[in-house]
């Protein structure tokens, strides 16, 4: 097939772009105007400062703006199937968890998208753990007497979490199952309502991501039991794990990282990734997330796609061991 003069000529104009591409993973003009980094939980929460640890950082390093936006909703599905619908162009972004990722598929019966097939995964962004607090009233200072204490009670001791599905549901459930004590979920619309009930007395106990958590736990409106990861937290060193206290093998925390709609440009998602490890290798990032009780995980799309699948096959058992199910 011939190739006329004005095929041949824009084919050839095209090709130095297509090299720029291939050798740099950027995609020309992008980004042109601002990203939306959807983050899928009410304002307050850990993910939220996760997001904004990040996104300025990012926004320098894509010479554009990101712009953090909170849709909360439904343990986080419902910003996370907003964005998994959004035109895969690389200006809607999604801040993805454990709770919308890995447990979201075995917890709710009509999850309206696949996080396997809905994403291309752009990169992890860190893990964090949670800690187990308690209302001061309440007369218990371990995790051993909190166990004794809730077996002597009549009635479940009610928790609160920032929603059905999330991370800090689970391990509550997680850790009552492990213990053989009966609790009661309260669910609320993110973290920041559940505590304000929490240091209310009218629940009991909750597990908290340690940013949210740290400042009452120091002003001694609430009293800090374990660190829910295999190792101690650097914010909370002198305070033991809940393995330590005689849980086995009791080891949750949350792992975040970004995504953008299936079909978004490799190029794209690669200028994306380059930016979060730009973001994560920077001093500042390093120590407002270690602050909040993160450890950042820089690695490739292909590394985080692999991290959330493990992630998945560690919390779906879960879910269908304590027969949680969301219709």
């Amino acid at each position: 097939m011939k190739l006329s003069r004005r095929t041949l000529l824009t084919a050839l104009a095209a090709a130095p772009t297509a090299t720029l591409l291939s050798k740099t993973g950027f995609a020309a003009g992008y980004p042109e105007r601002p990203v939306r980094l959807i983050v899928p939980f009410p304002p307050g929460g850990s993910t939220t400062v996760v997001a904004r640890s990040v996104s300025d950082i990012m926004s320098t390093a894509l010479g554009g703006t990101i712009v953090v936006e909170n849709r909360g909703g439904a343990g986080g599905t419902i910003g996370t199937h907003y964005v998994s619908e959004a035109t895969p162009d690389g200006y809607t972004i999604l801040l993805s968890y454990s709770g919308t990722f890995a447990i979201a598929p075995s917890l709710y019966a009509n999850l309206r998208y696949d996080p396997r097939k809905s994403f291309a995964p752009i990169g992890m962004i860190g893990a964090a753990p949670s800690v187990l607090v308690v209302n001061p009233s309440l007369p218990v200072h371990s995790v051993a007497e909190l166990i004794k204490y809730a077996k002597a009670q009549p009635q479940p001791m009610q928790f609160g979490s920032p929603g059905i599905g999330t991370v800090n549901h689970l391990a509550a459930e997680l850790f009552a199952s492990e213990t053989g004590i009966k609790l009661q979920h309260i669910p609320y619309k993110g973290n920041g309502p559940a505590l304000k009930e929490l240091l209310g007395g009218q629940i009991r106990l909750m597990f908290v991501p340690i940013p949210v958590a740290i400042g009452n736990v120091k002003a001694g409106k609430l009293r800090a039991l374990g660190v829910s990861s295999a190792k101690r937290s650097p914010l909370l060193p002198d305070l033991p794990t809940i393995e330590e206290q005689g849980v086995p093998n009791f080891d949750v925390a949350l792992r975040y990282g970004l995504v953008a709609p299936a079909g978004t440009p490799k190029p794209i998602i690669s200028q994306l990734n380059k930016a979060l490890d730009v973001a994560l290798a920077s001093p500042d990032v390093k120590k407002r997330l270690a602050t909040d009780g993160a450890e950042t995980i820089p690695g490739t799309p292909e590394a985080y796609a692999a991290e959330l699948d493990r992630d998945e096959k560690t919390w779906g058992p879960v879910v269908r061991k304590l027969g949680l199910k969301v219709k």
